[in-house]
């Protein structure tokens, strides 16, 4: 009998998985609901639609989120709507019923249930910011037919897998303006992530009004700052939209700027403190030693703290070196008279007295993963940013879970390095962590993180989306759900999705092509852009030297961005023809051979300028490249001296041009290696 039950048991488990498998194949949702059902029914889109909420809407949360989404549906679908909202009519179309308003906490429940029938949609939510979460997922069920708009026939129930989940987004390095928030506040939503993570003072920029110390905007922001106004709006509309908002003022490192107007704050007695223009980690820190310091802190942590309603406070406290800490004799006194043996226990005794000045303001404090140590109280929260790629054996969230913090995850969602969706996409928040229930619960969730050294208002959409939307997959849906390819099908969708909010990740990039042309036509800049991608990792800016906080930021590498559409289709294709010699996909070769063939004669017609001209090199390679496959191909020979040829291409294609590499290099030598097996002739 036992078996008989295990039997059915594992047959309900497998047909349940390869039901969500086939239905992953049909619909684009991201993140990927926890459970999901087909009723073979549809709700027609007309201008009768109505939006009904039972129940009190005390905060108007759900009340703003059904008249945006009203006008979404309405872009998308060019119906014109009449009444729309509020009804209180029986047959309402879409009905909204939820218990209570959240206070938008760690302990917020974000659990919806969705039903799709002929008669009408219902959506279901403990709280009014689950309910909002599913008017996101309705959005996402669109469709049409010859006759018209629908909304697809299913039911879903749909709960998050981690509390935190987050964007970071750095305005110290290059200010990013309201509207630019604002609009990735609106993005943030659409794929249910809830922590805007607002890293608010570096080395380069101090970005909040103080009135009681007036001289961080006047000296330390170049005049580019929030008002006090404008950060209460900020978290109001983030608010609204289901998300908490998370400042950071990063100390005790990181304070180039802080000291550059109160330089008496500082560990260097000459005071010669200025706002960096460079990017890196540089040596000013402030002076743990001097209780000005704390009363300085205090001070300012009593007026911003209450434009923040949440109670977590990030207090960076990341790369700090103590160079001149090391060199300061006072400093070195103090750590014997409290017997600190180095400067990571001198750094613990300031976090320390960090700690208790956020208590009494009732926050918790937060940190990056260097205040870690024995002595940090557990009611800090440890925020991982260290992982295999500094040479850990993990990352330090796992660490801090067992030790009994809160913590949360960024190792591996570092999207300025530029690396693949791919690559952040297979990154899991716990990996194969063995977790009790209470460490498991001590996880709190994961970040993607946007520091800008490298991005202006222009770029930054194009660096975190939409990749972050696939990121924001791993922090909302079950473990299971990773398939990359199915991904990529449903990240498409969702990459035009984004665009309608108002993302200006695919628009911007012909802004900046058309500046590098004089505003010539851009299709030869474009070709190429599609198959490069910004080189990875550091390397664009390596030790931070060669852009600075006035370079340009409108050149060819920067209208490259990860994944590379053509070399991410190529890349597919060849690895398809390789596998199978699959006619279908040599044709689809031959034709990106063809384009990049003949791409740089039209590169050429473009009004040479100093930035045009120093892409020459890599666009004629890559077009006699491409030109000498096409013909091996066309022709199923190729000589011994052609071979050499192409070898020789590949070296010189191998290293990066304009901060840019090629991104079909591995695809083309490939090809390469195909011809040289099968049509080498002597």
């Amino acid at each position: 009998m036992k078996k008989i039950i295990l039997i059915l048991f594992v047959g309900i488990f497998y047909q349940n998985f390869f039901s969500q498998k086939n239905l992953e194949k049909k619909y684009n949702l991201m993140p990927w609901p926890q459970e999901i059902v087909e009723n073979n029914s549809s709700f027609k889109i007309d201008e009768k639609l109505t939006i009904s909420i039972s129940g009190d809407d005390l905060k108007k949360r759900a009340t703003n989120a059904s008249i945006k989404f009203l006008r979404r549906l309405a872009n998308r679908t060019g119906v014109f709507i009449d009444a729309g909202f509020p009804i209180k009519d029986k047959k309402t179309s879409i009905i909204i019923s939820f218990d209570t308003v959240s206070n938008l906490s760690t302990e917020s429940d974000e659990t919806y249930s969705l039903d799709i029938n002929a008669s009408n949609v219902i959506i279901k939510a403990t709280t009014d910011v689950g309910a909002l979460r599913g008017l996101e997922t309705l959005l996402q069920l669109v469709n049409f037919n010859n006759s018209g708009y629908y909304f697809e026939g299913v039911s879903i129930k749909d709960s998050p897998r981690f509390v935190w989940r987050g964007l970071m987004i750095d305005v110290a390095r290059h200010f990013q303006p309201i509207e630019v928030l604002k609009r990735n506040l609106d993005a943030m939503a659409s794929v249910k992530l809830n922590v805007f993570h607002w890293h608010l003072t570096d080395d380069q920029g101090f970005r909040v009004e103080s009135k009681v110390y007036p001289k961080l905007q006047k000296i330390a922001a170049d005049g580019l700052y929030y008002t006090q106004n404008q950060i209460k709006d900020v978290v109001k509309y983030a608010s609204n939209l289901g998300i908490r908002v998370i400042p950071e003022f990063d100390v005790p490192g990181h304070a180039s700027a802080i000291l550059s107007a109160y330089p008496q704050l500082g560990s260097k007695d000459d005071y010669s403190y200025k706002v960096e223009r460079f990017s890196g980690v540089f040596d000013p820190t402030l002076n743990p030693s001097k209780e000005v310091t704390y009363l300085f802190l205090e001070t300012l942590f009593k007026e911003i703290a209450p434009l923040f309603p949440d109670e977590y406070f990030h207090i960076g406290g990341d790369e700090n070196e103590g160079k001149h800490w090391d060199s300061n004799t006072e400093i070195q006194k103090f750590k014997k008279k409290y017997n600190l043996k180095n400067n990571h226990e001198l750094q613990t005794y300031f976090n320390i007295r960090l700690e208790k000045i956020l208590k009494k303001l009732g926050k918790k404090l937060m940190g990056w993963d260097e205040i870690l140590t024995p002595s940090t109280p557990t009611t800090a929260v440890i925020h991982s940013w260290r992982g295999k790629h500094e040479g850990l054996k993990q990352s330090t969230l796992i660490e801090a879970a067992k030790k009994g913090y809160q913590t949360v995850l960024s190792a591996g969602y570092y999207i300025d390095r530029m690396l693949s969706v791919e690559h952040h996409y297979l990154v899991d928040p716990i990996g194969n962590a063995i977790l009790t229930k209470d460490e498991r619960k001590r996880i709190l969730g994961a970040e993607a993180t946007m520091w800008s050294e490298l991005v202006t208002p222009l770029t930054i959409d194009s660096r975190i989306w939409p990749r972050t939307a696939a990121i924001a997959e791993r922090f909302w849906s079950a473990k299971e759900v990773n398939d990359v390819k199915n991904m990529q099908k449903r990240l498409k969708v969702i990459n035009f999705q984004l665009e309608e909010l108002g993302i200006t990740h695919i628009r911007n990039k012909d802004v900046i092509l058309r500046n590098i042309s004089n505003h010539q036509n851009i299709e030869a800049l474009k070709n190429l852009s599609k198959i490069c991608e910004p080189i990875k990792i550091y390397s664009r800016n390596k030790g931070g030297t060669e852009y600075k906080t006035f370079s340009p930021f409108t050149l060819f590498a920067d209208a490259c961005s990860a994944d590379a559409e053509d070399a991410v289709n190529f890349n597919n294709q060849i690895d398809l023809f390789l596998k199978n010699r699959d006619r279908n996909s040599l044709s689809k070769i031959t034709n990106y051979l063809k384009n990049w063939s003949t791409n740089y004669s039209n590169l050429q017609k473009i009004n040479q300028n100093p930035i045009t001209k120093s892409l020459e090199p890599l666009s004629k390679n890559v077009s006699q490249i491409s030109n000498l496959i096409q013909t091996t191909l066309q022709n199923q020979r190729i000589s011994k001296v052609n071979l050499k040829k192409a070898n020789n291409l590949l070296k010189e294609l191998k290293e990066p041009c304009q901060d840019v590499e090629l991104a079909i290099l591995g695809s083309l030598n490939k090809l390469i290696n195909f011809c040289k097996s099968k049509y080498l002739i002597n």
